[in-house]
C-alpha cells in the first residue's frame, strides 16, 4: 500500500509539470496572450492545480494507509521482524518503529505478523528512527477499558499476580488492581496463596483517578446468584426442618452454617447432649452437616439451628436398671463452689454436692475433693428421670464415722486435733476426717482473757483438748483444751488469800486505779484510794511496793490488792496499843478523868499529825 502511495504521488507530480510546460512556451511565443491567461491563484499559492479527481484519490489513498505521527493516539501496528532485543514494528509511516523485547514479556509467544497496539513515543531519534511503545498503548487502552467496565458493570477477567497487606494484586488489561480480602468469597479466606496465578473473573467496584487506583472484586459477582438463593431458602423455612450446611466459622459461642447463602448459628449448648469447652471439640471448618431449625426472628434474618436436636436425648437412652444406691463411675466436667457434675453417661450428668463428698461437717470447697477431668466413683443418692436430675455422693463409699462415735470418744477421753476454723464464740477442731468438734472460747484457757479465739491458736495448729459433751444425734461434739491441765486458780485461792501480803511493782496505770502484775497469770487491780502511800502522795508506774489482797475471785478470775491497807493497819495497830498503855498508866496514877483526855486527845493529835 505504501508503494502504490507513492506512485500516485509521482504521477501527480508528472502531471503538474505537463501543464507547465506549454504555458512557458506560449509565453515565449505570444507575451500579451500569457499574461491576459496568467492564473494568479496558483502563483500566489505557490502550486499549480490539480485535477479534483487525482488529488481525491491521493487524499484516500494517505488516510487508508499512512499514520498521523503529529497525535498522541494509540494504533495498530505490524510486527515484521523480531530480534533478539527488539521487534520491528510496520504502523505504516515513514518508517517503521522499533519496540524492546521487555514491553511483551506478558506475551511470549509474539510472532511476525502479530497485531499489536502501540503508541508513537519518539517520531524521530538522534538516528531518524521512529520510536514506538507497546507498555504506554496498553495502559492507555487498559485505563479506557477499565473505565468502561467500571461504568457498565461489565465483568473482566484477571490473573492474580501476587498477595500482599490486606488481599491480592491482579492484572487487569495490564494495570494493577487491588482485590481486598473481604472481596474475594462471600466465606472468610484462610488460605490466600491458593489463588495465587489463577484467572479469576471480577467486577470493577472503585476506580481512583487521582491516585491511578482500581479496586475490583470477585466477591461481587457471586452476592447477586446468593441473593436469590437466599430469598428462596428463606421463604421455605420452617421450625423443625432439618437442612444441610457447611460450618463457616467456628467461635468460642458457638458456630456459623452456610445453609446456601443463609448463615444459621448453632449454640455452643446445642452442639452435644454433653458439655464440651468449645465447638472445635465436634466440628471443624467447611465441614457438612445436618442440622435443624430451632427458631428465627419475623425477618428471617437471624436463624437458630441445632445439631444434637438429631440424635435421642441420652436420658432416654439410660437403662431402666439404674437406681438409686447404685454406684456409679464417670468424669468430673464442672466444678462449681457448691459440688461437681459428673458425667456418668454421654449426656448424662450427676451433681455431687459439696455436703456430699466428706463426712465432716466442716463444709470445704469442691476443688479440695476433685478437679476437671478426674474419674470418680460415686452412689447415686437421687434419680429423677422426668426432671433429668441426678445426684450423687462419694462419702457415702466409707463408713459413717460418727457410727461408733461413743466408742472412740467417751466422754472425758483425751485426744489431739487440728484447728479448722473460728467463730466469735469458739474454735472448731478436727478429731479425724467426718469427726469435728468445738471449743468454746470460755474453755480456752483457765487465766487467759481472751476476745477472740485468733489471740489464742492459729488455724492449722494441734490442741489437746478433752471430749466435755457427746451429742449423737446431732453430730456434735463440746470439747475444752483448758481442762487437759490443773486448773492453777485452785492454787492461787490459798496463795492469794485475803488480806496476805505480796511484793510488786506498778505495771500500768489505768482508768479508776492501777495493775501489779505479781506473776504471769495473776494481774491485780488496785483502785486508786488505794495507791496512797504513807506520806500522803501515790504510787506511779514502775514503783515497787507491798500490796494485802483484799478481794479474790476465783470463779471471775478478780484479785484486787490495797497498798494503803499495809500501813492503815499499822496505824490502827499503835492507836490501840497507845490506848491500852494509857488505861494502864491511869490505873497507877489514878489521874483525873480530865487528865485521862488530855492524853488521849494528846495521841490523837499525834497520829492526825498535829502535834
Amino acid at each position: 500500500m505504501a508503494e502504490e502511495a507513492k506512485k500516485a504521488e509521482v504521477e501527480v507530480q508528472e502531471a503538474s509539470t505537463e501543464k507547465q510546460a506549454p504555458v512557458v512556451s506560449e509565453a515565449q511565443l505570444n507575451p500579451e496572450k500569457f499574461l491576459s491567461e496568467f492564473n494568479w491563484h496558483n502563483y500566489q499559492e505557490g502550486i499549480d492545480e490539480v485535477d479534483s479527481k487525482q488529488l481525491e484519490e491521493f487524499e484516500k489513498l494517505v488516510a487508508e494507509n499512512f499514520v498521523d505521527t503529529l497525535n498522541d493516539e494509540v494504533v495498530e501496528g505490524k510486527v515484521v521482524h523480531i530480534s533478539d532485543r527488539d521487534a520491528i514494528i510496520d504502523i505504516n509511516a515513514k518508517s517503521e518503529g522499533v519496540i524492546s523485547l521487555n514491553e511483551f514479556r506478558y506475551n511470549p509467544n509474539l510472532a511476525v505478523g502479530d497485531k499489536v497496539e502501540v503508541l508513537i513515543d519518539v517520531r524521530e531519534d538522534a538516528t531518524g528512527q521512529l520510536v514506538l511503545s507497546h507498555r504506554k498503548a496498553r495502559v492507555i487502552k487498559a485505563w479506557d477499558r477499565v473505565n468502561a467496565a467500571h461504568d457498565s458493570g461489565e465483568i473482566v477477567n484477571g490473573f492474580v499476580k501476587c498477595r500482599t497487606k490486606g488481599g491480592m494484586i491482579v492484572d487487569v488489561f495490564g494495570i494493577e488492581a487491588f482485590l481486598p480480602g473481604s472481596q474475594i468469597d462471600v466465606k472468610p479466606i484462610r488460605d490466600y496463596d491458593q489463588y495465587v496465578n489463577k484467572t479469576m473473573e471480577f467486577k470493577v467496584v472503585k476506580i481512583n483517578h487521582e491516585f491511578k487506583n482500581v479496586v475490583v472484586s470477585h466477591k461481587a459477582l457471586i452476592e447477586a446468584d446468593i441473593e436469590e438463593q437466599k430469598k428462596e431458602i428463606i421463604g421455605q423455612l420452617e421450625k423443625g426442618q432439618v437442612l444441610e450446611g457447611v460450618v463457616k466459622n467456628v467461635t468460642s459461642y458457638g458456630v456459623f452454617i452456610d445453609l446456601g447463602g443463609v448463615d444459621g448459628l448453632i449454640h455452643i449448648t446445642d452442639l452435644s447432649w454433653s458439655r464440651i469447652n468449645h465447638p472445635n471439640e465436634i466440628v471443624e471448618l467447611d465441614q457438612k452437616l445436618n442440622v435443624v431449625i430451632l427458631d428465627f426472628d419475623e425477618n428471617k434474618s437471624r436463624i437458630q439451628l441445632g445439631l444434637k436436636q438429631l440424635s435421642k436425648h441420652p436420658w432416654e437412652a439410660l437403662a431402666e436398671e439404674v437406681k438409686v444406691g447404685d454406684k456409679v463411675k464417670g468424669k468430673v466436667v464442672v466444678i462449681a463452689d457448691y459440688g461437681a457434675f459428673i458425667e456418668v453417661a454421654d449426656g448424662v450428668e450427676g451433681l455431687i454436692h459439696v455436703s456430699e463428698m466428706s463426712w465432716s461437717t466442716h463444709l470445704r470447697s469442691a476443688q479440695d475433693f476433685v478437679a476437671v477431668g478426674d474419674e470418680v466413683e460415686a452412689v447415686i443418692l437421687t434419680l429423677d428421670r422426668e426432671e433429668r436430675k441426678m445426684s450423687l455422693g462419694i462419702k457415702q463409699l466409707t463408713p459413717d464415722p460418727w457410727t461408733d462415735i461413743t466408742t472412740k470418744y467417751p466422754l472425758g477421753s483425751k485426744h489431739t486435733g487440728v484447728v479448722r476454723n473460728f467463730t466469735n464464740f469458739g474454735v472448731f477442731v478436727e478429731l479425724e476426717e467426718g469427726i469435728d468438734g468445738l471449743i468454746y472460747i470460755s474453755d480456752l484457757s483457765w487465766t487467759k482473757k481472751i476476745k477472740h479465739p485468733s489471740e489464742f491458736c492459729a488455724v492449722g495448729d494441734k490442741l489437746d483438748v478433752i471430749v466435755l459433751e457427746l451429742d449423737v444425734e446431732g453430730r456434735k461434739l463440746s470439747l475444752g483444751h483448758k481442762q487437759t491441765t490443773d486448773n492453777p486458780w485452785d492454787k492461787y485461792e490459798t496463795e492469794f488469800a485475803l488480806n496476805t501480803t505480796h511484793s510488786g511493782a506498778i505495771e500500768e496505770i489505768v482508768d479508776k486505779g492501777a495493775t501489779v502484775k505479781f506473776n504471769d497469770d495473776i494481774v491485780a487491780f488496785i483502785p486508786s484510794r488505794h495507791l496512797e502511800k504513807e506520806d500522803g502522795s501515790k504510787l506511779k508506774k514502775g514503783e515497787s511496793a507491798e500490796f494485802r489482797i483484799i478481794e479474790f475471785s476465783k470463779e471471775f478470775k478478780r484479785v484486787v490488792a490495797s497498798h494503803t491497807a499495809i500501813f492503815k493497819e499499822e496505824e490502827a495497830k499503835n492507836v490501840k496499843a497507845a490506848a491500852k498503855k494509857a488505861a494502864s498508866a491511869a490505873a497507877e496514877a489514878k489521874p483525873t478523868l480530865g487528865d485521862a483526855n488530855d492524853a488521849l486527845q494528846a495521841l490523837k493529835d499525834k497520829l492526825d499529825g498535829k502535834a
